[in-house]
């Protein structure tokens, strides 16, 4: 309320009652309401000390109080004091008036209805007030609490009024109120016992279930299954302990839609004197910044997946969905790579990776289990989108959309549903993820499991260069395929020959092998090695083979090994067929006495072993000549061996004795040994054999012939 400018004169009651100011303030009015609300408010006792028939009080020993003072005393209430800090608070009042006189103002009735209530009952009242004055900035609300006492002055009854400004306290508060409404946060006290108070509200619209009162059961059951241990251990230990810690932690929380948000929460413990009395908590919802931290950092993941088969990527791929977007996941990969197929056509699908969350049974072992592809999930991969089937507890599962041995995992399992997701490389449909939830985990809502497919298709990336190094695998094993022919039939002796590609990388190598007759039945022996793991290679390995045994053939049955491979190195230099080679060429002529003479030349080549019918295997002596395509002019040497009855002589690559962690030449003692023990073994099985002593980390090519005991 506003002062009405008038100040206090001789008229009215005794001066000697006044203050020195000589001027009374306005009326410390009540709170916008009844003016009997507020702490304090109601009957009191008088403890003034200064009650109704006390000795008179003395006003001026209030004149250097800093609370604000003012006296009325008399059935109107007139004003018989102020002292100067009411009058700075309220303004100038006129000193001697009634107190509807004194204090004009047009809310002033709360205030006299305060004064009115203490005159009459004889018991104190304490309220809290806000009003706007002229002093301060201009409209300013300024806020205080004040108290009405009964007490006896010289002129009677009277009643006291004390006042004290709020202000900075009171917008302090709000101040602090309208920060954490504007963050967006929930604020909660949590008492020693237990008890939950909502100081900025916000649970009920974000979950749709009321406020619990306390940390129960009830407040638990809103928390996400996966998040409840968690969360408790984490308030086990910030609470636990002599001395309580500031507790963070981030979970999800069930939305009033039925989906969980992310919610992250820190709570301050309080302390007086050393004790506990509260936790004041701040709970934010940061489902929005979470999704699209998670979302990054699983892209991030799949998009490093390597890997050189299918299997080996997608067993990567499923390592990064489960557990941090589904309790399990399946993939199932296509027999066929064109889609759509014809509605005849038959197609099945073969599950090649699969991975489970802890604490689920095991699954089952990957055997290469096939399932025929069933007009749900056709249509599935028709529509290249995402399908989730609800599984009710008893209720038969939809038939054929995963293996069976799978199916029984489901329902082991405690499945409650059961997602289809295409995937797909470019416009090339792999096959489908078959991913579940399980147990008292929420069946995926559309946002989880669109996050789940974007994952998925962001995998086709690395999937896609499996895919095409396949591709090049299948085209270069085709090409290689089609220049290793089945050795010839050769009158006095036996030929076998074994090839193998290197399986557990994505490459092909350039090792090739040949052999042919002379019309006079001279046996041709051919190996070699093209530098390179890939189609190059593979295309310069049949160039190379194709124009060795051309030169060896035109050269006739009597050619020098060491000129074939001269002529051989200087066509390749002179075309740039291979960076680099090496080549084994061996002529092999029979001879009356049943043995075979053998000639041979090395171009940098591992030396041929040779496995008498009696005796220890052994590498035939004689330096190998540099590789082919490295000095085309280079004079190349011929050597001489002769093969008996029951003798084997044995061709090889590098790939089968050598190995990242032992020299070659462990390698070569390990062939020896090896094939000094089988040497009674049929050719076919003693190259297997051998060929298990490879690491498989590279091609393989072996070429073996052998002298027959009666010839």
């Amino acid at each position: 309320m506003k002062g009405d400018g008038t100040t206090g004169g001789p008229t009215g009651p005794d001066p000697a009652v006044r203050g020195p100011d000589r001027a009374a303030g306005t009326e410390p009015g009540g709170p916008r309401g009844d003016a009997g609300v507020g702490p304090g408010t109601g009957p009191a006792p008088d403890t003034s000390g200064s009650g109704v028939g006390g000795p008179p009080v003395n006003p001026r020993m209030f004149d250097g109080a800093v609370a604000a003072v003012a006296v009325l005393a008399g059935a109107e209430g007139r004003l018989l004091y102020t002292n100067s800090a009411f009058t700075r608070l309220f303004g100038p009042r006129p000193i001697g008036r009634p107190a509807r006189e004194a204090f004009p103002d047009s809310d002033a009735h709360r205030f006299l209805a305060v004064v009115d209530s203490v005159r009459v009952t004889g018991r104190a009242r304490q309220v809290v007030g806000e009003r706007r004055t002229d002093t301060g900035a201009p409209g300013q609300a300024r806020h205080f609490v004040y108290s009405c006492s009964p007490v006896t002055t010289d002129h009677g009854p009277g009643i006291l009024v004390l006042a004290m400004d709020t202000t900075a306290e009171t917008l302090t508060l709000q101040r602090y109120e309208a920060l954490v409404s504007a963050v967006s946060q929930m604020v909660w006290v949590l008492g020693t016992d237990g008890s939950m108070h909502e100081i900025v509200p916000g649970w009920e619209q974000l979950t749709g279930e009321p406020w619990h009162p306390r940390a129960d059961a009830d407040w638990y059951r809103q928390i996400h299954p996966r998040d409840r241990e968690k969360l408790s251990a984490a308030w086990q230990r910030a609470a636990g302990g002599d001395r309580p810690r500031v507790f963070e932690a981030t979970f999800r929380v069930r939305a009033a839609d039925g989906s969980y948000r992310h919610l992250t929460t820190r709570s301050v413990p309080v302390l007086r004197d050393g004790s506990l009395v509260e936790w004041v908590s701040a709970t934010a919802d940061v489902e929005d910044a979470w999704g699209t931290q998670l979302r990054e950092r699983l892209l991030g993941q799949v998009a490093a997946v390597s890997g050189v088969s299918l299997h080996e990527a997608f067993a990567e791929v499923v390592k990064v969905v489960v557990p941090e977007l589904t309790d399990a996941c399946l993939i199932m990969l296509l027999s066929h790579e064109e889609w759509p197929l014809p509605d005849h056509a038959e197609v099945t699908a073969r599950r090649i990776a699969s991975a489970t969350r802890p604490g689920l049974p095991a699954p089952p072992a990957l055997r290469g289990q096939r399932v025929a592809v069933p007009p749900a999930v056709r249509a599935v991969l028709d529509r290249r989108e995402p399908v989730t089937f609800r599984l009710e507890p008893g209720a038969p599962m939809p038939s054929g959309l995963i293996p069976t041995v799978s199916e029984r995992w489901l329902h082991a399992s405690g499945a409650t549903s059961l997602t289809l997701i295409p995937l797909i490389v470019g416009d090339l449909v792999l096959g489908y993820a078959a991913t579940s939830s399980n147990g008292d985990t929420p069946i995926p809502g559309p946002a989880e499991t669109e996050l789940l497919r974007e994952v998925l298709h962001h995998a086709q990336h690395p999937i896609r260069k499996v895919v095409e190094l396949q591709q090049a695998r299948r085209t270069a094993l085709g090409l290689q395929r089609a220049h290793l022919t089945r050795p010839p039939s050769v009158r006095g002796g036996t030929l076998a020959a074994r090839y193998q590609p290197a399986s557990p990388s994505g490459e092909i190598g350039g090792d090739w092998y040949d052999a042919f007759t002379h019309p006079d039945g001279t046996l041709v022996l051919g190996i070699g090695d093209v530098a390179g793991h890939d189609l190059t290679a593979a295309t310069a390995m049949g160039q190379m083979r194709s124009m060795l045994r051309a030169l060896a053939y035109a050269g006739g049955p009597g050619a020098r090994p060491d000129a074939v491979l001269a002529r051989l190195d200087h066509v390749s230099a002179g075309l740039g067929t291979a960076p680099l080679a090496t080549a084994l060429h061996v002529v092999l002529r029979h001879r009356p006495d049943g043995t075979w003479l053998m000639t041979w030349s090395s171009a940098g080549h591992p030396p041929p072993l040779v496995v008498p019918d009696r005796g220890d295997a052994a590498y035939l002596p004689g330096a190998a000549d540099p590789p082919l395509c490295v000095a085309s002019d280079l004079l190349r040497t011929t050597h001489t061996h002769v093969l008996g009855p029951g003798d084997t002589l044995l061709l090889y690559t590098d790939g089968l004795i050598e190995t990242p962690s032992a020299p070659i030449d462990e390698g070569q003692r390990r062939l020896a040994a090896e094939a000094t023990l089988c040497r009674r073994q049929a050719l076919p099985d003693l190259l297997r054999i051998l060929q298990g002593l490879s690491d498989h980390r590279d091609d393989t090519a072996l070429l073996a012939f052998r002298v027959d005991e009666e010839s």
